[in-house]
């Protein structure tokens, strides 16, 4: 009976060691602060993993670039710093111009078309990440990209020299092809970059307008030209990936279904109710004028055809299946 009681106290033992030996902690590094929608979709996703597989996998978030600033996120998930982190997708086009392909301006304009255009796409990304040591979990848009400025355009001469705060290639280009001034400046520099006078209009999000309280630093007006719906992704590093068993993995997967499937609600939520937040703090929502419209049209089909090139034949095979 001793021996018995004995080797059953170190089965045991041997059992909760190989328990705790097989847990797994990640990191989830997350550009924006705990009160945006994205970091808050992705703590409750983080929360679920970890709740679901039983502690096996533990996922902790660290919102407001606390882990990683977002310029650095990629880099810190694909080297292992970070095994899992969230980013704005089209500002990696110089790691794949796929990648921009949900910041063509004008190419996706509704919920329904940005849908579409994510289910055309979606396999070249999931490719092109893989190939770097990196996988894919889900992705989420942001609301319909609109302009804010703290003057009153109404017309193209209006944007000529308008200093332009930009955030990848494409607001760039946008910017060039406008006759505006860009400087690149990340979501959490925003506020400064107004109250500073280093930029004074913008194409972005409303509900990043709404978390900056863009109002106080003197952004009067907000254009609705739903431009595009551009994403963040959740990426998880390979090696990191390749440690969990089959199990596990499968769990992942799943709670990121769910968690993508909320995120675009979400988002759909935001897009009227985030609006709505602007005019209430006293911001002008309205639309351009036809010949503004058409303009930003025009800049759209040339970045659209300088995209095409410059994304080779993976691009025409995702505007193919989009069209």
């Amino acid at each position: 009976m001793k021996f018995i009681k004995y080797f059953s106290t170190i089965l045991v033992s041997l059992i909760l060691t190989i328990n705790v030996a097989i847990a797994e902690k990640w990191d989830m590094a997350l550009a924006y602060g705990a009160g945006n929608f994205h970091s808050a979709n992705a703590a409750e996703f983080a929360k679920n993993v970890t709740e679901k597989t039983g502690g096996k996998l533990t996922i902790v978030t660290h919102p407001g670039g606390s882990l990683f600033k977002g310029g650095e996120i990629f880099r810190a998930v694909r080297t292992g710093q970070a095994q899992i982190g969230e980013r704005f997708m089209s500002a990696l086009g110089k790691e794949d111009p796929l990648l921009e392909v949900d910041s063509q301006p004008f190419l996706a304009t509704s919920y329904s078309d940005a849908m579409k255009l994510y289910k055309a796409s979606k396999d070249e990304i999931v490719k092109g990440l893989d190939e770097k040591g990196l996988v894919f979990l889900y992705a989420v848009p942001w609301p319909a990209q609109g302009l804010y400025s703290k003057k009153e355009i109404n017309s193209v001469e209006d944007l000529k020299g308008l200093k332009f705060r930009a955030y990848n290639s494409a607001t760039i280009r946008i910017a060039e092809l406008t006759g505006m001034a860009p400087t690149k400046i990340e979501a959490a520099e925003i506020s400064q970059a107004f109250s500073t006078g280093a930029v004074e209009s913008m194409i972005t999000s409303p509900t990043t307008g709404k978390n900056s309280k863009i109002w106080e630093n003197g952004v009067k007006y907000f254009y609705d030209i739903a431009a595009w719906f551009p994403k963040n992704m959740i990426i998880v590093n390979k090696d990191a990936w390749n440690k969990l068993d089959s199990a596990t993995k499968d769990i992942v997967m799943k709670q990121a279904a769910l968690a993508e499937r909320k995120g675009w609600q979400l988002s759909k939520q935001g897009n009227v109710a985030d609006k709505k937040a602007l005019a209430n703090a006293g911001m002008v929502v309205g639309k351009v004028n036809a010949t503004l419209k058409s303009h930003f049209e025009k800049v759209g089909e040339t970045m659209a055809k300088e995209w095409t090139q410059k994304a080779g034949s993976r691009g025409a095979t995702v505007l193919s299946a989009y069209k």
